[in-house]
């Protein structure tokens, strides 16, 4: 039986991707009690990193959301796997921090990330998906891309 969660991924033309090996010496994600911590996560796509550079400078605010967007992809992709493969088990997006890659003046890196907060709301609802969230800029991020979003997600 499909889901209301996996209608929306399919009406939205979102496969999820299952964990990769990290990159360096850390898990992608941590369950605690009823909390799951999904490492940051960068634009990465099934062909490899996308959005390395600026925002900016090397991509405008909209490209920024596109990247922040594919971060949030890829946390759904944690998230599911840290329930077992059922996102009915999310009760609650509690927190998100996304972190810009930015020219020093540019000063919309909340809109940046509203590339992953409405993604994650689109997908999970506004009961489920709806956060608390921080936004900061920074003068470089790993492998040079231009966002990595980082989640807290209480499960079931």
């Amino acid at each position: 039986m499909t889901t209301e969660i996996e209608e929306r991924l399919a009406a939205l033309g979102i496969e999820l991707p299952s964990p990769g090996k990290p990159g360096a010496n850390y898990v992608p994600f941590v369950v605690t009690g009823n909390l799951v911590f999904v490492s940051g996560q960068v634009p990465m796509a099934p062909d490899g990193v996308k959005f390395v550079g600026k925002v900016g400078k090397d991509f405008s605010m909209e490209e920024g959301q596109q990247a922040a967007r594919l971060c949030a992809i890829n946390i759904l992709g944690m998230l599911k796997a840290a329930v077992g493969g059922d996102l009915d088990k999310i009760a609650r997006i509690v927190k998100v921090v996304g972190f810009v890659n930015a020219v020093p003046d540019f000063t919309d890196v909340h809109k940046v990330i509203n590339g992953a907060s409405d993604l994650i709301t689109d997908v999970l609802g506004d009961h489920v998906g709806k956060h608390s969230r921080s936004a900061i800029g920074m003068g470089t991020l790993p492998l040079g891309v231009a966002v990595e979003v980082e989640a807290v997600a209480e499960i079931l």
